[in-house]
């Protein structure tokens, strides 16, 4: 999905749910640590030393299991969405195919901290609510088709 049809399609989920806003960037994230997650997965998966194919299954089978396990105790799902406001940071739960299909987080951009920690990858985002000290902490991967320095550059102006 190209960025724009992200930012469309984030507005029109915002307006059929009865709150309409002009998303000025859309990204697509995964909670904090999913990457690593897959690679100690996989460093698991590989160390079965079943031989053959069947370590090649178990590698990739590991990396999936990994994230998917790291994903679930994070309480985010494991792709989302991220739009940026003039006034909110929303996240939005994704179908299957990453399409944003609801909001399952929205913060005021009135004091809202962000963080960036660039890893060799992933970036790293840290949303801080300044006032209660609640965070959410996501990884956008450097893919370009993810979009994620879109949102990154929105926030950081």
């Amino acid at each position: 999905m190209n960025e724009q049809e992200l930012v469309d399609r984030t507005s029109e989920v915002l307006a059929e749910g009865g709150t309409p806003e002009e998303v000025v960037a859309a990204g697509i994230f995964n909670p904090r640590g999913h990457t690593g997650s897959m690679f100690a997965g996989g460093l698991i998966g590989d160390s079965v030393g079943l031989g053959g194919l069947a370590d090649s299954v178990a590698t990739v089978g590991g990396a999936l299991g990994g994230a998917k396990v790291h994903d679930a105790s994070s309480g985010l799902p494991e792709w989302l969405v991220v739009a940026v406001t003039s006034s909110s940071v929303i996240g939005f739960d994704t179908d299957g195919r990453r399409r944003p299909t609801r909001p399952i987080f929205r913060i005021d951009r009135a004091g809202l901290e962000t963080k960036v920690h660039q890893r060799v990858n992933v970036r790293i985002l840290e949303l801080i609510h300044m006032e209660t000290g609640s965070t959410v902490q996501l990884e956008g991967n450097r893919v370009p088709t993810l979009h994620t320095k879109d949102v990154i550059t929105a926030l950081h102006g």
